[in-house]
């Protein structure tokens, strides 16, 4: 059950008895909340405390990425926009209920399109809360870059800024991104980067790389262009395993944690649950994670404190990302 066994090899297209749809995911497998295809007791995870709340700013992006998870682009909206007021009520129930939150984050779609994101932000921080973005650093944060400017000067550290920057290498980025979104991302993070911001940034293990070789690689692309970064620092560069839930997957049953060396409460749904707002919806619904935005089956309603419950292990994502590929989008 190793990360590496997961991995298969790339078969040419069409190629003679490749059997390259063995690859895909089994259709016996995570249909049943409970139990895995094989009759094993499905892992789940509690939430044991909500250190971090992420708020899907809505699904429109600037971009179409190739392997965007949660399909963002310029016409997917799917999740809409999210008010101020809207964020406002939960922060508002995080006070009144004691739950001791310490992170509020942002993920789209790209959040600086959302045109509530600056009185989100100073609102956000105004309460205390740390604050963290997920940008491309393209045109619609650079639109607003004098207001986020302000809020940098008034709150410093409290906010960080997490670029998105697929590959060290432009073509590598650009196959993944749309070409021309190369420079104004690089012109975006040194811009950031100049003005003081805590800035951190997000790459993506799809090259086969070794680590060590994507951080030199990373390394010599921020010292290139004048980025303060440290891409030795786990923490400020944070490379993210791939996920696609058409491939195959193991399931992780109860008896997997010591097999893979993991526990319940170091995965992202122990600490950490995301707000979305569906298209036609009267409001707002909260969900495990990040990485399941559309799945209706995990959904908890609007109430955060009703999402105080167990989390069946019950997608694809749950293994490639979170058991085996070992990450968490709070960093």
């Amino acid at each position: 059950m190793s990360h590496e066994e997961e991995a298969p090899p790339q078969q040419a297209k069409g190629e003679e008895g490749s059997g390259a749809d063995r690859y895909l995911i089994d259709p016996r497998k995570f249909r049943d909340p409970a139990f895995t295809a094989d009759g094993q007791p499905r892992a789940s995870v509690r939430l044991q405390r909500l250190e971090t709340l992420w708020f899907c700013t809505g699904t429109l992006c600037n971009l179409a990425c190739r392997n965007c998870y949660i399909e963002s682009s310029p016409r997917n909206d799917a999740l809409v926009y999210l008010s101020a007021s809207e964020v406002a009520g939960y922060l508002d129930e995080i006070e009144r209920e004691g739950l001791g939150t310490r992170t509020i984050a942002f993920t789209g779609g790209e959040p600086f399109m959302n045109p509530d994101m600056i009185p989100i932000l100073e609102d956000t921080l105004g309460r205390g809360y740390e604050a963290l973005v997920l940008t491309n650093a393209m045109r619609p944060m650079m639109k607003v870059h004098e207001r986020l400017q302000t809020i940098r000067e008034r709150y410093g550290q409290q906010l960080t800024v997490r670029v998105s920057v697929d590959h060290y290498r432009q073509d590598l980025h650009e196959a993944e991104r749309g070409p021309r979104s190369w420079e104004p991302m690089v012109r975006g993070l040194r811009w950031l980067s100049e003005s003081g911001f805590r800035v951190d940034v997000a790459g993506r293990q799809t090259s086969g790389e070794a680590e060590a070789t994507l951080r030199e690689g990373y390394q010599a692309l921020f010292d290139a262009h004048g980025i303060t970064l440290d891409a030795h620092d786990p923490g400020r560069l944070v490379l993210f395993p791939e996920m696609d839930a058409s491939r195959d997957a193991p399931e992780i049953s109860e008896g997997c944690w010591e097999k893979v060396g993991r526990s319940p409460e170091e995965m992202m749904c122990a600490s950490s649950r995301m707000v979305i707002k569906r298209k036609g919806a009267s409001q707002p619904v909260v969900v495990p994670c990040t990485l399941l935005p559309y799945e209706p089956a995990f959904e908890f309603g609007s109430s955060l404190v009703g999402s105080f419950t167990e989390v069946p292990l019950n997608h694809p994502h749950c293994a490639q990302f979170c058991v085996l590929g070992g990450a968490s989008c709070s960093g």
